[in-house]
């Protein structure tokens, strides 16, 4: 290959890069073309707003802002913009509502107790009702949950696991209060058996914005086949132990996507919506399509540009990132580009 094909396969960056992750990326890139097309699926999930276009896949919290484990990354912070419906009674009325107001579907997730878990029993018969009444696509953030409770979260309608994954014992403990890695192999276990679809999601930097555990998550993964693997960054909360934790830098992110593709090669992967928002973020959407994410939620007019650079049809769709796209879930485009 030439040196000017390589170089028309990265997208621009200000991040100057060596000759070594030049040739991973161009490989990545590769890899990615042959099984996944020239396309990028961009998503606008939850409530967000681009523009005047809303999201239309909310984020619903069966606990509240309630939340036991206390991970040290969110202290429950994260639970205080979602929606809360914390009675079966209520997430009823509520799914309803959405599906009245042409939601496509909807994340159900809550904080977690000491052991990782969420009350999903006591919602089954109202998942069981959402499902029956209504279209809506249900997605489940589901903590660490054992094989009885995914196999129930499956029959009563629910499409989509979603799980944090860490790649090493001390992250699993100091950061998420965990008994180590193995709940997480466990409910990894669990949730595939099931037939939950397995959306699994790698925070980057998790241990304090350090690269530690990411590679060795992947090679978890990768050994039960994801419908679909997520990466997202870590975002320093105020009034957490995190706060003034930096993120890993755009080029380790990239390198993580990378090696992810090559890992997976036939997997989508999409870079989620917890990032930064500023010019440190921009350069990860940058390197990320170059690197071989086939997905991107929340994302900006400079990454837009940068994938018709090069050569990528641009798809838009109103769900969560871990949604496969769907023709009545995509966007309108014109006025996306308006």
């Amino acid at each position: 290959m030439s040196s000017k094909s390589r170089k028309s396969a990265l997208p621009e960056t200000e991040t100057r890069l060596t000759a070594e992750d030049r040739e991973l990326f161009q490989s990545a890139w590769q890899v990615t073309r042959k099984h996944h097309g020239k396309t990028l699926d961009l998503y606008l999930p939850g409530m967000i707003r681009y523009g005047n276009i809303r999201g239309r896949y909310p984020a619903v919290s069966i606990t509240g802002g309630n939340c036991h484990l206390m991970c040290e990354h969110c202290k429950g912070l994260l639970l205080r913009p979602m929606i809360k419906s914390e009675t079966p009674e209520d997430l009823v009325r509520r799914c309803r509502a959405f599906a009245k107001k042409g939601a496509h579907g909807v994340l159900l997730t809550g904080g977690s107790d000491l052991r990782g878990r969420l009350p999903w029993e006591r919602f089954l018969p109202a998942i069981t009702q959402i499902n029956a009444e209504t279209e809506l696509f249900l997605s489940a953030h589901t903590g660490f949950p054992n094989h009885q409770t995914c196999r129930a979260l499956k029959n009563a309608g629910v499409k989509q696991g979603l799980i944090d994954v860490m790649g090493d014992d001390e992250t699993a403990a100091a950061i998420y209060h965990l008994d180590g890695l193995d709940p997480v192999l466990k409910a990894l276990s669990a949730i595939k058996e099931s037939g939950l679809q397995l959306a699994p999601h790698i925070v980057t930097g998790l241990f304090h914005g350090k690269i530690r555990g990411e590679m060795k998550a992947l090679e978890i993964i990768r050994t039960h086949a994801p419908h679909v693997l997520v990466i997202v960054v870590l975002t320093p909360q105020k009034g957490t132990p995190m706060a003034g934790v930096s993120a890993p830098s755009p080029l380790e992110i990239a390198r993580l996507v990378a090696q992810a593709r090559l890992l997976m090669p036939e997997v989508p992967i999409s870079l989620g919506c917890e990032r930064p928002r500023d010019k440190t973020g921009l350069e990860i959407e940058t390197l990320a399509i170059g690197a071989g994410i086939t997905r991107m939620a929340v994302w900006s007019d400079q990454a837009v540009r940068e994938a018709q650079k090069l050569g990528l049809t641009i798809r838009m769709q109103y769900t969560c990132c871990s949604v496969d796209f769907q023709k009545n879930y995509a966007m309108i485009k014109q006025r996306v580009n308006n």
